[in-house]
């Protein structure tokens, strides 16, 4: 739209709000746009300013903050109209060796296993015809298969720990900077949920209004997100009306390419708001 300035359109939208994975992304390759020393980018911090709509594009400025021979690091506003709806720093490094180490996977690293349990549980389970969320999932441009189907898509209080395949749907043969945008994408996918497992309750329900406060992504790796990825999560706390949400993805090669972080809000609504206000009395 003009220097440093750039206009992401509409894309899939679970509902009236701006999913906030598309507007991380979008930020993500205007920010790589201003780029021409060869970095990629190594880490985004995000906030979630005010509610956008899914229906209108959003227009992201760049603002380079620092710029070294080795790292840089730009601020990306995101505005609807006249409002700023959300702000993000990215910071880019070249490519360096150095020492290395990782965590390995919570889970196996088995997509096999976990497609054949997706299939049994979609032919055993009532929940799978009843729950909108599966249908529309079906939808999106990342394909996604949990571990633990009823556990992610059911009613009741489990723990606070999932982990889903994913990858794109369609094959993109996306560049290195995009692939990481793909990953930026999906990252705020299936994650939120995290801290609302143990309490009963999934976004969406009238038992609370739930939203992406802020969003942060460590890029280790660049994935091919064209092939399968293990985003392995959970939620070590939740309080205050707010959750904390954690994850790493992993390729079928065991890598840890990228962490992920994030902070919720899940304000209890009706019923649910006056159980806690009557419990915290007593």
């Amino acid at each position: 739209m003009g220097e440093h300035v750039f206009e992401g359109p509409a894309g899939p939208a679970m509902g009236p709000r701006l999913f906030g994975g598309q507007a991380i992304a979008q930020a993500l390759m205007a920010g790589c746009a201003a780029e021409d020393g060869g970095r990629l980018p190594n880490s985004l911090h995000a906030h979630f300013l005010k509610a956008g709509a899914s229906t209108d594009r959003v227009r992201y400025t760049v603002t380079t903050l620092s710029e070294g021979r080795s790292f840089a690091v730009r601020r990306i506003d995101g505005m609807q109209g006249d409002t700023l709806i959300f702000s993000m720093t990215a910071s880019f490094h070249i490519e360096e060796a150095g020492h290395e180490h990782a965590t390995p996977s919570p889970f196996d690293l088995d997509i096999d296993a976990a497609l054949s349990a997706l299939e049994d549980w979609r032919s055993k389970s009532a929940r799978a015809n009843d729950a909108p969320l599966v249908d529309r999932l079906q939808k999106r441009p990342i394909e996604i298969v949990p571990l633990e189907p009823d556990s992610l898509f059911g009613a009741g209080a489990s723990k606070p720990q999932t982990a889903v395949w994913m990858r794109m749907r369609e094959p993109s043969g996306a560049d290195p900077l995009m692939q990481r945008a793909l990953l930026a994408y999906a990252s705020d996918m299936m994650f939120l949920r995290n801290a609302l497992l143990p309490h009963g309750v999934r976004p969406g329900s009238s038992q609370v209004q739930a939203a992406s406060l802020d969003h942060a992504i460590w890029f280790h790796e660049t994935p091919d997100f064209d092939a399968w990825h293990l985003y392995a999560t959970e939620s070590p706390w939740a309080g205050h009306a707010r959750g904390l949400n954690r994850g790493h993805f992993y390729d079928l090669q065991g890598r840890m390419v990228a962490s992920v972080a994030q902070e919720s809000l899940m304000r209890p609504r009706g019923e649910a708001r006056d159980r806690l206000l009557q419990d915290k009395a007593s």
